[in-house]
């Protein structure tokens, strides 16, 4: 059974660095790429970033490209979010997703979801 949990948000101030981890449980060839979605009070769920877990495929949103870094650690199975220079427009829920490839992700066709974990970014 396929299970993504991530951790690390908080309320944080403009400028600010945060990170973010989803930890995978029983990874399968559905789980090969992997990707992280915002999805803001009132707006639709919106693209981040995905890729391999070898780094292959690696794709940023417009929004956070220079800003935030997506890596992961194949052995410990776990990915990561580097947030830097957080900005209030960066405020919201943040969710880990897993698909077969980056492709499918990159158009929010995830075969498996975490619940979030809340990031706020507020002076």
């Amino acid at each position: 059974q396929v299970q993504l949990v991530e951790s690390g948000g908080g309320s944080v101030q403009p400028g600010d660095t945060l990170r973010l981890s989803c930890k995978v449980a029983g990874r399968t060839f559905s789980t090969a790429a992997m990707g992280w979605f915002r999805q803001a009070p009132g707006k639709t769920r919106e693209f981040v970033a995905a890729s391999t877990w070898s780094g292959d495929g690696l794709v940023y949103s417009d929004s956070v490209r220079g800003r935030f870094t997506f890596n992961a650690d194949n052995a410990g199975n776990t990915v990561y979010l580097l947030m830097d220079y957080l900005k209030p427009d960066d405020t919201a829920i943040y969710y880990c997703a897993a698909a077969a490839n980056p492709g499918l992700l990159r158009s929010l066709s995830a075969s498996f979801w975490g619940r979030g974990t809340q990031v706020t970014v507020s002076s």
